[in-house]
This record gives structure tokens, C-alpha cells and sequence, in this order.
């Protein structure tokens, strides 16, 4: 998938499979959210649609989170800096609509962020888009799903379905290999931004690499 995607828009793999963020984080993840010397990526927004408008908004669940950066994606995002400078992008926050009161424009001031990732026209990434033109002809183009069927009413694109292929993937990717490599379930809750570790236990418990096997040896240690 990586190689299927053009240039500018490989960081954003990384970013999911790497770090775990979700779509819209990964689209508003600023240059400044990096710390490459504390080795940590701070999860501040995400860009959001909003009746077809595109605004900044708090996480879901409006969490913000740190995750931490491995050295392996430090690299990318400094390779990818060096090709594709950060973009300046304002948005309103939280709601694009029109403010009815001045409470409300004050909370929905835009605001600017020097995005990691951004469009040909130097604006933040509609993740609608994002998914019809970019994603899913990289996923055909690595023999994922079906080439495009230009068939469908009045020539509409029409994608073979492909919910279990989408950028989500790349969230459930870093959770099984978090776990596999023996990760606790309550470090990786936070690193997604869950709110409780059951929820993450729950959905991530089929990837837990032969359950218990630590317990046994230690308590085989012991009796040793």
C-alpha cells in the first residue's frame, strides 16, 4: 500500500500504522506535535467534516493523548518534511457553520496549523476524498480489492466494498502489534485515546499472543 500511494500522501500509512491514530488525526497532525527528542507525538486535533465543511476539532472523545514515536517513524516524517515542507492551514474549530452568538464565534475562531500532510492545493485533506481518489485506487493498485468499475449509474465510480481496507486497518494493525510484542493493554488504551482499557481489551483480546503464557513462566521460575 505504502508504494501504491503517491509520494506526498505515504507518510500518512506510517502515521496509522505507527503511531495508531485515527484518519482524522493523522490528516490535522501538525509539525509542532512532534518532539523528536522527547520521542513522543502529541494527538491535539483532528480535521473534521462538518456538512461537507472542513473545520479543526478535539480528538474523539475530545481526548487529547501523547503517543510514543519510534525511531523507525521519526525518520519517515523527517524524510517527508524534507520533501514536503509543513503547509499552513486555517480552519474554523469545532463547527464551520455560521456563529449565532459571540460566544459561539469566539469558540469557532480559526485557527492555524502547520499540517504534516495537505492537498496540491495547500489545504487540509477532506477525508471523503481522501478515501474515494487516493485510497482506494492504491488499494487496487496493490491487488487489495477489484479494479474501478466505471459502470455504475450516470458513469459514477463504483469500488468494490472495502470497509475492512480503509484507513481504519492501519489503527487495528499498530493495536495486534502492539499486543504481539507483549505491550499491556493499558499503555495501548491510552495510546489510542479509548476511554477505559476494557473497551481496548475487548476489541484487541483475540490478538493477545497465547494468553497467560508470561504468568506461567513466571510462576514455572518460581517452583523451579
Amino acid at each position: 500500500m505504502r508504494e501504491a500511494l503517491a509520494d506526498r500522501y505515504r507518510i500518512l500509512l506510517v502515521i496509522g500504522a505507527g503511531l495508531g491514530l485515527r484518519q482524522g488525526e493523522a490528516l490535522g497532525l501538525s509539525a509542532d506535535d512532534i518532539d523528536f527528542e522527547k520521542e513522543v507525538v502529541h494527538v491535539r486535533r483532528q480535521v473534521k467534516v462538518v456538512r461537507a465543511k472542513l473545520c479543526f476539532a478535539l480528538p474523539k472523545g475530545r481526548k487529547v493523548r501523547d503517543v510514543p514515536l519510534p525511531a523507525s517513524v521519526a525518520r519517515s516524517i523527517r524524510q517527508h518534511m524534507e520533501q514536503f515542507a509543513p503547509v499552513p492551514v486555517t480552519l474554523p474549530w469545532d463547527d464551520p457553520t455560521p456563529a449565532q452568538t459571540s460566544v459561539e464565534a469566539k469558540h469557532r475562531r480559526p485557527r492555524t496549523y502547520r499540517l504534516l500532510v495537505a492537498g496540491r492545493e495547500r489545504k487540509a485533506i477532506n477525508r471523503n476524498y481522501f478515501n474515494s481518489y487516493v485510497w482506494k485506487p492504491a488499494l487496487a493498485k496493490a491487488g487489495v480489492i477489484a479494479p474501478l468499475d466505471k459502470g455504475g449509474a450516470n458513469g459514477t465510480r463504483v469500488w468494490e466494498p472495502s470497509r475492512e481496507h480503509g484507513f481504519h486497518a492501519l489503527r487495528h494493525f499498530y493495536a495486534s502489534e502492539e499486543l504481539e510484542a507483549g505491550e499491556s493493554v493499558v499503555s495501548l488504551a491510552r495510546w489510542l485515546g479509548h476511554s477505559y482499557p476494557g473497551f481496548t481489551l475487548r476489541k484487541y483480546s483475540h490478538f493477545l499472543p497465547r494468553a497467560g503464557a508470561r504468568g506461567t513462566a513466571a510462576i514455572d521460575a518460581i517452583f523451579a
